[in-house]
């Protein structure tokens, strides 16, 4: 796609993409930052060269002509000299890109905005982009056939990052290894409300139009951002300890969601006491009905539900405000510690409500007659820690076989060992990334005495079923 618009000269933007726009006089003594971070399964996301501390993105979406304006600006750090770098954007018209204040050259090329700054940016320095755009959103639909993006609902919208939907309503560093703080301010018709992550910190009406303005303090990954767009039924209230608690739900779903979203601080209480202090400054839940979608998604602080939940999937998605979006995986290879950790935390909360054990449960997955049969059936498709490719990064064995790993964790270190093992590895990571390779050497000297080899060998990289429970 050519920069803006026939007026301007294609031979400028053969200079600008050959890098020989000028360069402070000094000649250019920076390079590219790399096109995607390298991840096994979508090497295309992310970018290369710098480091995201903070989006400020200001909105406005009109949900008749299903039309979003934009002006995006990102403030980030240089972790080399760079004479341009890419950011994530999937569609929609960019009509301005400044970098410093400056005015910047750009191209498209699939979802890669290369922006190429006036002057080079030199390593350590901190500067701001600030991208302007508009169109329509799009829906993607993943490797696995799901739904994703910027999701059509009867009265709005909704954004859904996982794993690569965020980059269809704002540009970015889309790779979950590249966190940071956000500000979202979105305009709406007034009567249409427009939740986000974080805290609601401001509310005005003018001229028919009203505007939200959102704020996350704590570092969130962009494939849990979330925007909700409609006519919600808004409850505000506390936990026990004062967390403050904001639930969003589509008047259809209101009676059917009221008891179970009415035992978020039950659940809040239960998952602090066995993960440790909650790791953000709200919580709360969004129930919508987006069109095609079938799953639930821990989008931070605030997870995101598509019709009324029942209470294991609750609690697996506000365990995951500990286990993905507190600490988030260094790359989509290392799913199954998000997925594995809120599928347990499933179980735990099956024990010890009177439900079966965990213990009962790993015994009938292994035997292949848990009460989800399809799921028995698939569960040692391939190792947690190694899916075959993007389609499987969702599929039960990371989710599952995931779990099962840390139940025989717990089996071997026993049950004291084993929470301290969970509540350190949240309070150790809090905030940051890790991998599967930091887990292991965490479990491994947080219990030295203890061999895990034939845990991580058979049960987490193995092929096929292990040979005993």
């Amino acid at each position: 796609m050519p920069r803006s618009s026939a007026t301007v000269p294609f031979v400028l933007a053969l200079a600008l993409v050959a890098g020989l726009t000028a360069c402070g006089g000094d000649g250019v003594h920076g390079k590219p930052g790399a096109a995607g971070a390298g991840d096994p399964y979508f090497p295309k996301m992310g970018n290369g060269g710098y480091d995201v501390t903070h989006y400020g993105l200001t909105l406005s979406y009109d949900p008749e002509r299903k039309r979003l304006t934009g002006t995006a600006e990102i403030t980030a750090r240089a972790l080399q000299d760079l004479s341009a770098f890419h950011l994530d954007l999937l569609g929609l018209h960019v009509s301005d890109v400044t970098v410093e204040g400056r005015g910047a050259g750009w191209s498209r090329a699939g979802q890669e905005l290369t922006v190429r700054p006036r002057d080079d940016l030199d390593k350590g320095e901190t500067f701001s982009t600030t991208v302007r755009y508009s169109g329509t959103p799009r829906t993607i639909t993943d490797a696995d056939a799901s739904k994703e993006g910027w999701l059509r609902t009867a009265d709005g919208a909704l954004g859904l990052g996982e794993p690569t939907g965020s980059m269809t309503w704002f540009p970015g560093d889309h790779h979950p290894s590249d966190k940071a703080a956000y500000d979202v301010r979105i305009t709406v018709p007034k009567g249409v409300q427009a939740i986000s992550n974080g805290e609601l910190t401001s509310e005005s009406t003018k001229d028919g139009r009203t505007t939200y303005a959102w704020h996350t303090a704590e570092p969130m990954a962009s494939y849990v951002a979330t925007l909700a767009i409609g006519r919600y039924d808004i409850t505000r209230s506390t936990a026990r300890n004062g967390l403050p608690v904001h639930v969003a739900v589509d008047p259809t779903q209101k009676q059917a969601s009221a008891k179970v979203l009415g035992r978020i601080p039950e659940i809040m209480e239960w998952e602090e006491y066995n993960f440790g202090p909650y790791p953000f400054s709200s919580t709360g839940a969004i129930v919508d009905r987006p069109d095609d979608v079938g799953y639930a998604l821990e989008t931070q602080t605030r997870p995101v539900f598509p019709g009324a939940p029942d209470t294991g999937t609750l609690v697996h998605e506000l365990a995951h405000q500990w286990f993905g979006d507190s600490v988030t995986p260094k790359s989509w290879r290392d799913m199954w510690l998000n997925e594995g950790f809120a599928t347990y935390a499933e179980w735990l909360w099956q024990e010890d409500h009177g439900g079966d054990s965990a213990e009962k449960i790993f015994n009938s997955l292994y035997r292949g007659d848990y009460y989800e049969p399809v799921v028995s059936g698939e569960v040692w498709a391939f190792p947690p820690a190694n899916p075959p490719g993007a389609a499987q990064i969702s599929d039960p064995p990371v989710y599952y076989r995931g779990a099962m790993v840390l139940h025989k964790i717990r089996q071997l270190v026993g049950d004291d060992t084993f929470y301290d093992i969970v509540q350190g590895w949240a309070a150790t990571h809090r905030h940051a990334n890790a991998d599967t390779a930091e887990f292991t050497a965490y479990v491994e000297k947080a219990a030295p005495d203890e061999d895990f080899g034939g845990i991580w060998k058979n049960w987490l990289y193995g092929e096929g079923k292990p040979a005993h429970p």
